[in-house]
């Protein structure tokens, strides 16, 4: 009985005049779904936002007051308003799911792709039933991207092919292909024969040609001898992102690491020589330098450079002539 009493008074209290909490689910619902159509009303009649919200509120029988009232009360109590939110965040989620394929049917379009990774994005049936005559011999499809691709993407289309008799041979056998054309012109694809029964599979990911443009690719049958019709099934076109953390090669292999000091090799003119070893002599303590190897293979000599003679030019008006020793002196 305790407990009872105790759970009670924790309980909060909630004035009459508050909406309850489906109430208000439905109101805040298409309060938020009004205020976004008042966002696309042109800046000349922005009387209309008003005439939206009020709308709101006579569709679920309340006035802006007892609104403005019940939120200052859940305001109060974030724990309960959170919740009220949650569900109308999922039912605003549905909706736009809905819209956008209703978008897409008018459009002649696919819907827009769901985000995350691992998805299936193919947007048309998954049955079809080829005969191989001019007007019913191939599928195509074309698949433009969204904001939810990525570069370096995987596209995966599996097909299960199923007929009756044997094996095709290469001439009459059904083609399947895929293709992802990128932003720069670029074109990666892949082309499969169908010579056996069974589910076949093309893969094409996407290297550092950049952004997506858009997937395209079909299912070609060839005219047969005799009729064989080719049924197509289980058709599904997964998409996976990539998750390495190589975007961009790398310019500079050989950048520095952080923290760690880089070896340089210094120039060849800032090499500093040696001293050349010296010893001293134990009693006197002079100092002996001790003769640097020479470069010159041992035994060999360099040749003595004989320092040249100057000859001197002489005047002859100072010259004298010796008769004694007859010898010119200056």
């Amino acid at each position: 009985m305790f407990l009872l009493l105790s759970m009670a008074a924790c309980q909060v209290e909630r004035p009459d005049t508050v909406l309850s909490d489906g109430q208000m689910e439905n109101v805040l619902y298409d309060y938020h779904i009004a205020k976004a159509m008042g966002e696309e009303v042109p800046y000349g009649k922005n009387y209309k936002r008003v005439l939206y919200v009020e709308a709101a509120f006579r569709k679920n029988g309340i006035t802006k007051a007892q609104f403005d009232s019940s939120m200052v009360w859940f305001s109060r109590n974030p724990e309960v308003l959170s919740k009220i939110y949650e569900n109308v965040n999922a039912r605003l989620k549905g909706e736009k799911e809905s819209l956008e394929a209703l978008i897409a049917l008018r459009d002649n379009k696919p819907r827009t792709s769901k985000a995350g990774d691992s998805i299936d994005v193919w947007a048309w049936q998954r049955l079809y039933q080829l005969s191989g005559m001019p007007m019913d011999n191939k599928i195509t499809f074309t698949l433009p991207s969204d904001s939810n691709f990525q570069d370096r993407d995987t596209l995966r289309w599996n097909v299960r092919f199923a007929f009756q008799g044997a094996d095709y041979d290469s001439l009459s056998a059904p083609v399947m292909a895929l293709q992802i054309h990128y932003k720069n012109d670029s074109i990666v694809g892949d082309m499969l024969r169908i010579l056996k029964a069974g589910e076949h599979t093309l893969s094409l990911q996407g290297d550092t040609l950049g952004a997506i443009r858009e997937v395209t690719g079909f299912v070609y049958y060839p005219e047969q001898k005799e009729q064989r019709p080719l049924l197509l099934s289980r058709i599904s076109l997964m998409r996976y992102h990539c998750t390495d953390t190589m975007k961009v090669a790398v310019k500079d292999t050989l950048a520095p690491v952080s923290g760690k000091k880089v070896e340089t090799v210094p120039a060849a003119d800032t090499v500093t020589k040696k001293p050349a070893a010296t010893e001293t002599s134990g009693s006197t303590g002079a100092v002996r330098v001790r003769p640097r190897p020479s470069s010159s293979a041992a035994g060999e000599q360099k040749p003595k450079l004989q320092k040249p003679s100057v000859v001197r030019p002489v005047q002859n008006s100072q010259l004298k002539l010796d008769k004694s020793e007859k010898r010119i002196r200056p």
